[in-house]
């Protein structure tokens, strides 16, 4: 069963979206482009305060002046009810709509968006003369490249900051989290070192959620250095992007890898077999297949979900089917594992038992269920806060449920009472053991 997990993170390697791009943008304004869709969309930008700025700059000023080229800011509100087909506008005049225009006649442009009472997202088009005639005029046009940076005012008034209003904080946040890794593997990681090398009961569940944590520690440092290099310049580094997305999506095979495998027929202790290998897979065909199946199937969601997510820093919310795909899944596993172990906590007399599967359902529920109950909570945020809300608030509560779920594996209290079962008893398992009491 260990070659599951490479296989799913095998998959993620070889099939990876490239990154997303930043809020310094550069590429061309397109005569044909901005024809085909009645104006060509360059980006979105959630401003905020009085001093943001737009800031554009071409090359090609002949170029541009003889198309009367043009940019066009609509708020995000009023866009949607532009697209809305019962208006009925003419391109013509969705463009005459737009809150703030720029025509292009010089080789750098700054506009200031001010007064901005609360933070809102702009839509920035591009059009020209051609972009709402019927006929091909344009066809043989030549495009206008172009670097546009999209900037809010710092805490100084000035514009100077990267960051939509939705991303502000995420670079304090993961630099915040990455110290605290930091301080608590200067604390623990000899001793849980040593915990590991020891063997016993909780050797390989301790293995699988050490690789969780380090997978979870270095997207955060990768997001961190994305991060410090995206607040200079608006770009960051986009392969380190993806790669903290590839490791927070490793970090979940690995994360539901361990409680299948615990739930699904893993028993904790056979001293049947060999001592130094006391977590063994022991299952039937059914349960194999099964564990086999929802492992593969949320590594398909993850990464589906991540292709058709054009956001950028948004790879924890949920805005496309397979974001919600994976929130049912989640649930289900959820509901699943909760009732199972309701059911044998009903009938357990021993009160050490008993305060494991408590305890165990309280880390694993938590690891389930913090993505369906952030994405309904974020509901009550702006919409520019919800990706931000969602992020954070995953993270953390993972953090805290693998704190729980150590603190419950190395209990010997707890763990050796329970690993000393004549079989595994967690829900859903399929497999029998043998009688045997662990000596240490």
């Amino acid at each position: 069963m260990g070659g599951l997990r490479l296989l799913a993170v095998a998959l993620t390697c070889c099939w990876w979206p490239p990154g997303s791009q930043g809020k310094t943008l550069r590429g061309s304004f397109s005569s044909a482009a901005a024809r085909d869709a009645q104006g060509q969309s360059i980006g979105h930008f959630v401003f905020h305060g009085d001093h943001a700025l737009l800031c554009v700059r071409i090359n090609n000023i002949a170029v541009a002046v003889g198309k009367e080229a043009k940019l066009y800011l609509f708020q995000a509100q009023e866009w949607l009810k532009l697209q809305e087909g019962s208006n009925g506008y003419s391109c013509s005049e969705k463009l005459s709509k737009a809150q703030l225009t720029v025509t292009m006649n010089q080789t750098e442009h700054n506009l200031t968006v001010s007064q901005i009472p609360h933070p809102q997202t702009w839509h920035v088009f591009y059009a020209d003369k051609y972009t709402c005639k019927e006929d091909d005029e344009n066809s043989q046009v030549e495009d206008i490249p172009f670097e546009m940076m999209l900037l809010n005012p710092d805490a100084e008034g000035n514009p100077f900051d990267h960051f939509s209003a939705g991303e502000s904080g995420l670079h304090e946040f993961f630099f915040l989290l990455v110290l605290v890794y930091f301080v608590i593997a200067c604390i623990y990681a000899q001793s849980l070192w040593q915990a590991i090398k020891k063997g016993g009961p909780m050797h390989m569940v301790l293995k699988v959620l050490t690789t969780a944590l380090l997978l979870q520690a270095g997207s955060a440092f990768a997001n961190y250095i994305h991060f410090s290099s995206y607040s200079k310049d608006g770009i960051g580094v986009p392969l380190i992007g993806s790669l903290a997305e590839f490791f927070d999506i490793a970090s979940q095979i690995q994360m539901l890898y361990l409680l299948l495998s615990l739930c699904m027929g893993w028993t904790i202790v056979r001293m049947k077999k060999s001592q130094s290998r006391p977590l063994q897979w022991d299952s039937t065909p059914a349960s194999t297949g099964i564990a086999v199946f929802i492992v593969i199937t949320q590594s398909i969601l993850l990464l589906w979900e991540q292709f058709e997510d054009t956001s950028p820093h948004s790879h924890h919310s949920h805005h496309n089917l397979a974001g919600i795909l994976l929130i049912v899944l989640r649930i289900c596993l959820a509901l699943s594992l909760g009732c199972g172990l309701y059911q044998i906590i009903t009938v357990e007399r021993s009160t050490l038992k008993r305060e494991f599967y408590i305890t165990f359902a309280k880390g694993c529920i938590l690891w389930f269920l913090c993505h369906p109950g952030l994405a309904c909570i974020s509901i009550l945020f702006n919409d520019y806060q919800r990706d931000k809300v969602v992020t954070i608030g995953v993270i953390l509560c993972q953090s805290v449920s693998m704190v729980i779920l150590y603190r419950l594996f190395l209990s010997h209290s707890l763990y050796w009472e329970v690993s000393s079962l004549s079989s595994v008893t967690l829900p859903l398992t399929v497999s029998s053991g043998h009688k045997s009491r662990p000596h240490f």
